[in-house]
């Protein structure tokens, strides 16, 4: 009888569909800002299904718990959470740890060279991947690339003033996230550290005059009731971090799941930049149907905003390991892409 029984409990097994019997994975996502922001929102609408569609039928499936709006770890602390091990998963923002993670902070360094935000990804994802001084940052903090660059758009002046010269920005205080401070440099401006997380106050109550921030997440934001005038002068699109897990957790996992990750990863990037681009057009419209005043900066106020500013890319570059090669690979990579730099900040 007991015979007969193994029998039977073994035929039913052997029966059970492919995949009923897959390990299920953990794996907690941290996000110091909160869903509206694409970077996040990318998280649970592509890069969970990817994975979860690639791993379908295998023995192998992962379960995501997102941690988002800094329940786990406010911005800048990402990386730090997925270090330590209190997540698997996170938004590594290189710009809001530039000690932590400095070569990946190389386009901040480097204003008035793209607007183009597919390039600044490409170019970047490949650094990621390429160069050992990128891949240094990841190494030395026990975290892991995993893709789906977090590039962002254009930068602009967002201020609760008219601007039509630098002469307008003299004396005003103006918010600007990590290295973008250096951009304020020469401007007559008082730069302030801040973040999206805040702006919106800031401006409000009189703390800020205005922002340096981005189309993409000012309409989001609603940054345009506080400060309606907007000077778009072509500070460039930027990389301000990435996908990133856990070293020890990563090297654990089964290569399957690795590959489904990084796959996933891949086509996140791609429906980010997508959307991405999308949304800027989308954004300008929406900020000026609902009474923002929209003004392209004048070429000799963008020259002189660009000849007036500290060359804060050399001496960012002498000051960190491979700085120097960073700089120069970035910038000679971003030419050879057709980017016409306002200024050529690796050769002064």
């Amino acid at each position: 009888m007991k015979t007969r029984l193994k029998a039977l409990l073994l035929a039913a097994t052997t029966a059970l569909p492919a995949g009923a019997m897959a390990e299920t994975i953990n794996a907690s996502v941290a996000a110091g800002h909160p869903p509206v922001f694409r970077w996040v929102k990318m998280i649970d609408e592509v890069f969970v299904p990817a994975v979860t569609a690639k791993l379908e039928g295998t023995d192998h499936s992962v379960s995501f718990t997102g941690q988002y709006g800094g329940s786990i770890a406010k911005v800048g602390e990402e990386l730090e959470a997925v270090e330590a091990g209190l997540v698997e998963m996170g938004t590594c923002q290189a710009l809001f740890d530039p000690a932590k993670m400095a070569p990946q902070n190389v386009t901040y360094y480097t204003p008035f060279v793209s607007d183009d935000v597919r390039k600044v990804s490409d170019l970047m994802h490949r650094l990621q991947l390429e160069d050992a001084n990128m891949q240094t940052s990841y190494d030395n903090n026990g975290v892991v690339y995993v893709g789906a660059p977090i590039v962002i758009d254009d930068y602009l002046l967002m201020t609760n003033f008219p601007v039509n010269s630098l002469a307008d920005l003299d004396g005003k205080k103006i918010g600007a996230p990590g290295a973008a401070l250096n951009w304020l440099k020469g401007t007559g401006a008082v730069g302030v550290t801040g973040n999206l997380t805040t702006y919106y106050n800031e401006i409000k109550t009189g703390v800020f005059d205005g922002v340096i921030v981005f189309a993409s997440a000012a309409l989001p934001g609603k940054l345009f009731e506080v400060a309606p005038y907007i000077t778009r002068a072509g500070l460039g699109a930027q990389y301000a971090g990435s996908i990133c897990a856990n070293a020890d957790w990563w090297n654990g996992l089964p290569a399957e799941v690795q590959t489904a990750m990084t796959e996933a990863a891949n086509e996140t990037g791609e429906w980010y930049v997508s959307n991405l681009e999308a949304a800027v057009t989308g954004a300008f419209e929406a900020m000026g149907a609902a009474g923002a005043t929209i003004t392209d900066a004048p070429q000799d106020m963008r020259d002189a905003w660009a000849a007036g500013m500290d060359n804060a890319a050399k001496s960012w570059a002498a000051d960190i390991p491979g700085g120097t090669e960073v700089l120069s690979t970035y910038m000679e990579e971003m030419r050879a892409a057709g980017a016409t730099p306002l200024r050529d900040w690796d050769k002064e």
